[in-house]
């Protein structure tokens, strides 16, 4: 599903250059749910735009399903998003006057997709809000918030689902049930990135790709683990 090869993207900051990241390569299979975590500045956040089509790298090669997306142009790029990849965040990122009827139709509309309606019916249906889709996001709890954010996300009916820490904004028995919510999904054959720095999080995920200073390493817990066994 993913392929990634010699990632390189730096930022000048302050008058020095910084290495986001520093030639990562790395490969997800389709149907994994991987947790993406690292400290702050690790480069977590860099990757996650480059896998989800919002960024490119200064040079590498990424291969989405088979389509090199490296070297698209941004209108390219948006095409791909529109039609592979569904975003969660963790503040949510609905628009607080419309229904979360309507939050979740927008991005059908966008893509130029049809029955935006009944899609987004079924995809709230599907994370359990069918008796909430007429409440506005102020009316909703966080809980439910970033479950209109998962059906959103669905509704397009994508190959990855990509969450950037999707249980920050949210207390621990309803991070909890959000995550369980991803299991499903993945259960079910879609494939799931979720960027994390908590490691009760990550342990959620069957696999985790560790973060320092723009490369992949072994995590902090591998490395107490190979010193004091």
């Amino acid at each position: 599903m993913i392929q990634a090869d010699h990632l390189i993207k730096s930022y000048e900051l302050g008058g020095q250059t910084v290495h986001a990241l520093d030639d990562l390569s790395l490969r997800i299979d389709a149907g994994e749910m991987v947790a993406i975590r690292g400290p702050s500045g690790s480069g977590k956040s860099t990757l996650m735009n480059i896998l989800g089509c919002l960024d490119r790298p200064d040079s590498g090669t990424y291969v989405l399903g088979g389509e090199d997306v490296s070297g698209m142009s941004p209108d390219e790029q948006a095409d791909v998003r529109n039609r592979r990849i569904g975003f969660v965040f963790q503040a949510f990122n609905l628009l607080p006057r419309m229904s979360a009827l309507e939050n979740v139709e927008l991005p059908i509309q966008y893509a130029g997709g049809f029955e935006a309606r009944q899609r987004a019916e079924a995809a709230l249906t599907r994370v359990g809000l069918a008796d909430r889709m007429h409440h506005e996001p102020n009316q909703l709890s966080g809980g439910q918030r970033q479950r209109v954010a998962i059906a959103r996300a669905l509704v397009n009916d994508p190959d990855i689902i990509l969450a950037d820490e999707p249980t920050g904004a949210l207390d621990t028995r309803t991070g909890e049930d959000v995550l369980a919510l991803f299991k499903q999904l993945n259960a079910e054959g879609r494939t799931i990135l979720i960027v994390t720095h908590d490691l009760s999080v990550a342990r959620h995920c069957p696999r985790e790709i560790y973060l320092r200073d723009g490369k992949i390493v072994p995590s902090v817990e591998h490395q107490l683990a190979k010193n004091f066994p």
